[in-house]
């Protein structure tokens, strides 16, 4: 038995109003879309797999040769389209747009604003929100989060437990994983813009240097954000000339030598 039908009901969008998608009703239940249930749009029965629990919730749209199957949900106002798949136990929910040839999938989890494109992949436990975006061929996946405005773009990846926020570019070839946590204006572009030491300091934790836009080292460290000349102040205010703040100093002293400004 078919899991779903069309109502009936249609409406144009698109950014010239060319594309007709039509809404759909669960005819069975399944996970935890009962039978009778509207569900959203969706352009044509391609779009939205019969088999397993996918299902496609609310205002959200599905169009275009995208594909939504496994246990994906698609809710809110997001849109699929293009040659974009959502699949496995993935979600799309908020404003978000997946599109171009675009994959989202394992458990992954675009939401608010955000929009993934061009062939980027988001998969694992991943999470991109806000109004971030990652295209081009970038992967975001383990547990990686990228928020706020940040952009992930060429083929750069960002995997493990690190976070890219802000209005941070992570792009070309640069890898950005582990604890890093790259936040505010930083521009990474290669593995020479970025380094991350630890766990050290008096919480055991890790530190991220990142080049910023204004071709300056830039500190993350627990709730310090700052300039590189703001962290060294903080660690003398904080540690004086105890053993953590030679550490956080032979830190920063490498991050001098290994991250190119230019």
């Amino acid at each position: 038995m078919r899991k779903y039908e069309f109502t009936g009901e249609s409406k144009k969008v698109g950014i010239f109003g060319d594309i007709t998608v039509r809404r759909i009703r669960a005819t069975v239940s399944f996970g935890i879309v009962k039978n009778g249930e509207l569900g959203g749009w969706i352009e044509k029965e391609e779009n939205l797999s019969e088999e397993n629990n996918a299902w496609v919730y609310g205002n959200a749209k599905v169009c275009g040769n995208a594909k939504v199957y496994g246990d994906a949900k698609v809710c809110g106002d997001a849109e699929v389209c293009g040659d974009a798949e959502v699949y496995g136990d993935a979600e799309v929910y908020g404003d978000a747009k997946v599109y171009g040839n675009a994959k989202v999938c394992g458990n992954a989890k675009v939401c608010g604003d955000a929009e993934v494109y061009g062939n980027a992949e988001v998969y694992g436990n991943a999470k991109v929100c806000g109004d971030a975006k990652v295209c081009g061929n970038a992967w975001v996946y383990g547990d990686a989060k990228v928020c706020g405005d940040a952009e992930v773009y060429g083929d750069a990846e960002v995997y493990g437990d690190a976070k890219v926020c802000g209005d941070a570019k992570v792009c070309g070839d640069a890898k950005v994983y582990g604890n890093a946590e790259v936040y505010g204006n930083a521009e990474v572009y290669g593995a020479s813009h970025l380094l991350v030491i630890g766990p050290i300091g008096s919480r055991n934790s890790f530190t991220t240097f990142f080049r910023d836009k204004d071709k300056e080292i830039t500190v993350r460290c627990g709730c310090f954000q700052g300039k590189f000349d703001k962290f060294i102040e903080k660690v003398q205010e904080t540690h004086g000339d105890s053993r953590y703040a030679m550490v956080y100093r032979v830190a920063a002293e490498v991050a001098k030598v290994h991250i190119d400004l230019d």
